[in-house]
C-alpha cells in the first residue's frame, strides 16, 4: 500500500497502547482539530477540553492510543453504549489523524476495539451516529457490522446511520 506522498507504508509500523493521562492533552488536541474541520463527529466547534474529557475519558472503559514515531496518529474509546442491564453493549468512536489516513490504521483501530471490547465483557458492539457521507461505512459492513437505523436529518442536514454487531 502506498501512502500520500507514494512511500510504502502499513498500519503495521504503529503502535498501539492504552492511553495514559499524560497523554491526554495530545489527544484532544487531536480530536479538537477534527471536531473543528466538522470531520466525523457531532460536538460544534471550540471544542472544550471539559466537554472532551466528558466524552472521551471519564466514561471509557478503555482508551487506546497509535502512535507513528512517536506522533499520535489515531485513537479509539469504548465504553458501555447503554447503562444498567444494556451495558453489555458496547459503543466506541474512532479517528485517525489527517496525514496517516488511507493506510489501513482505521480497520486496524476497529478490529483492535472488538478483540478488546469483547476482553472487557461486552457481547455486542454499536455506533450510534455514523455520518451517512462517512468513507468508514464500508469498512463496518465488511467487519460485519449491520445497519440497524437511519436517523434523518441528524446533523446539519446530514443522515446518521446506526450499526450493531455481536461480538464473537
Amino acid at each position: 500500500m502506498t501512502g500520500h506522498d507514494g512511500a510504502r507504508v502499513t498500519a503495521t509500523t504503529v503502535a498501539l497502547h492504552p492511553a495514559t493521562p499524560d497523554e491526554y492533552d495530545d489527544l484532544f488536541t487531536a480530536f479538537a482539530t477534527i471536531v473543528d474541520a466538522g470531520d466525523g463527529f457531532p460536538q460544534g466547534p471550540s471544542l472544550t477540553r471539559a466537554a472532551f474529557d466528558d466524552y472521551w475519558v471519564a466514561h471509557s472503559s478503555a482508551v487506546w492510543l497509535a502512535r507513528d514515531s512517536g506522533r499520535l496518529a489515531g485513537a479509539y474509546y469504548i465504553k458501555p453504549n447503554f447503562v444498567g442491564r444494556a451495558a453489555h453493549i458496547a459503543n466506541a468512536g474512532y479517528f485517525v489523524v489527517d496525514g496517516h489516513r488511507g493506510r489501513g490504521l482505521g480497520r486496524r483501530l476497529v478490529e483492535h476495539s472488538l478483540e478488546q471490547a469483547q476482553q472487557l465483557g461486552f457481547d455486542a458492539m454499536q455506533f450510534n451516529l455514523v455520518f451517512a457521507s462517512n468513507p468508514a461505512r464500508s469498512l463496518y459492513r465488511a467487519l460485519g457490522f449491520q445497519e440497524i437505523g437511519r436517523i434523518p436529518a441528524a446533523v446539519d442536514g446530514e443522515d446518521a446511520l446506526i450499526y450493531w454487531r455481536s461480538l464473537p
